[in-house]
């Protein structure tokens, strides 16, 4: 019986220079090792560590500058830049695909919890008699090596008694409500402030450094279920609203 011969087994061929540089700057960014602000080598730099003509260093960089995460500046070098997330308005989003969306890793930190009786503030913002009961939850969301978001939030245990058996230690109370609770309606509220002490220390920014706060009252069945509040650092963070004319006879 004749042999046959074997088929050859493919031949894997090397990444591209360009896409070799391309991948490795990508990953330094991506994985926070240069972080926001972080001046990545010279080209003339990159040219001489990989070996490589400077046209091909350019082409890595200049795709790398159309995906955002980079930025040229005259005369100083390119530069790693900070994510910039968009929110909109009248949307209740997950703080973890908006960090996701920006092709940073995603984690999750809570601070603080307790359960407390309502104190009169809350009673207001929240509708509640005398003697009521909340959860209270300070958590902070982080994009790649840096805190993203400072949440700051209230549940309403009269509206869901379940929450008493939540620890929100692995997932934020906002991905937990939004599977447990149907919604029928929220109220926003946007101001933009200076971090105090608390914040800024949270954050790691500057005491005084100007900041997004988005505050979010949500109901369902004629009982507020949570009231949050989400601080932002506001050099990284803008609000978008899409809006369409009414005809007046419609």
């Amino acid at each position: 019986m004749d042999e046959i011969d074997a088929p050859a087994p493919p031949v894997l061929r090397e990444p591209s220079l360009h896409r070799r540089i391309l991948d490795e700057v990508e990953g330094k960014i991506l994985s926070g090792e240069w972080p926001p602000g972080f001046r990545i080598p010279f080209e003339h730099e990159l040219t001489e560590h990989y070996g490589c003509s400077r046209m091909t260093v350019n082409k890595a960089i200049t795709e790398l500058v159309k995906r955002g995460l980079i930025e040229r500046r005259r005369k100083s070098g390119s530069f790693v830049t900070q994510p910039h997330a968009q929110s909109a308005v009248l949307e209740i989003h997950d703080i973890e695909a908006e960090v996701r969306s920006l092709g940073l890793p995603y984690r999750y930190e809570r601070l603080a919890r307790s359960e407390r009786a309502a104190k009169a503030g809350d009673r207001k913002l929240l509708d509640l008699p005398a003697g009521a009961k909340l959860i209270e939850l300070v958590a902070l969301h982080h994009a790649g090596p840096r805190p993203f978001c400072l949440e700051e939030r209230m549940i309403n245990l009269q509206a869901v008694p379940e929450a008493v058996a939540e620890a929100f230690e692995a997932a934020s109370a906002g991905q937990w409500l939004l599977g447990q609770v149907p919604w029928s309606a929220a109220e926003h509220r946007i101001r933009a402030v200076a971090a105090g002490q608390r914040v800024a220390d949270a954050l790691r920014i500057a005491t005084g450094a100007a900041c997004l706060v988005i505050e979010r009252r949500t109901w369902s069945g004629g009982a507020y279920i949570t009231h949050v509040r989400l601080t932002y650092p506001g050099e990284s963070h803008e609000l978008v609203a899409e809006f369409a004319p009414t005809h007046p006879k419609g």
